[in-house]
């Protein structure tokens, strides 16, 4: 039986080399051991609500559902044209709410860059590591936005006293969010952010930077996700790292 496995697996592989090569295409278990290990904390942690900041087009919260997370969703895009993709992507999802604005540290309007590939947009100035490792994140347009602090519309979304769990991929704008966010955090499980090892945004903080905010906010870091590095030089400029209440 052992020796039945092995050479089904191995014709297995040879199937996928052979698609590879002819194809051009790579073949990856799915889901990967990020996803698996951010589906299991997902569960471990009970979490059946989570508020998607910087969602761009929807992949984050498409993505949740491929992994099997069947909670509530919530996301926070500010572009318009990347808010209309967003919104037919959760149109036919009754559990993901999807909102017109960025989250920050103030309530009001602030002018965003929009980039070229749309996800590596940002209020913050860029700095030349970002088209160096990444043309098409250049800036092409700017748009006027709406930003809000989480804690002025947290009691409007209706979800004080379930399990959250508060994703922010904002473009080094991580930190804004969470200042504008000092009371919500109270009622926030779990946090996934992005953490810049190498800056590409004015402002933004490091990843030790973040990693001692958020250990004073009185969250601990569980894992790590693998981000945007540099193609030509191999070199990890971003991760994302995913705490939980001590």
């Amino acid at each position: 039986m052992n020796n039945f496995i092995y050479k089904n697996k191995s014709f297995l592989l040879k199937i996928k080399r052979a698609i590879n090569n002819t194809c051009g295409l790579e073949i990856l278990k799915y889901p990967t051991p990020e996803l698996d290990r951010r589906i299991k904390l997902l569960k471990n942690y009970n979490i059946d609500v989570i508020i998607d900041v910087g969602a761009n087009i929807g992949q984050y919260g498409a993505e949740l559902r491929n992994i099997g997370y069947e909670g509530k969703i919530i996301s926070f895009e500010p572009t318009s044209e990347a808010f209309q993709k967003l919104q037919k992507t959760a149109s036919k999802d009754n559990s993901w709410e999807v909102h017109n604005m960025s989250l920050g540290e103030r309530d009001g309007e602030s002018t965003i860059n929009i980039s070229k590939n749309s996800v590596s947009s940002s209020i913050l100035k860029d700095l030349p590591q970002l088209t160096e490792s990444a043309p098409e994140a250049t800036f092409i347009k700017k748009e006027v936005i709406i930003i809000k602090k989480l804690d002025t519309i947290f009691e409007d979304l209706k979800i004080k006293g379930k399990n959250i769990y508060l994703k922010i991929d904002t473009q080094g704008y991580e930190k804004m969010v969470l200042d504008g966010a000092v009371e919500s955090l109270k009622n926030i499980t779990g946090i996934q952010i992005e953490m810049a090892l190498i800056p590409s945004y004015e402002g933004s903080l490091t990843f030790e930077e973040m990693s001692a905010n958020l250990k004073n906010l009185g969250f601990k870091l569980t894992t790590i996700e693998s981000g945007h590095y540099n193609k030509k030089t191999g070199k990890l400029l971003e991760v994302d790292g995913v705490f939980f209440k001590n």
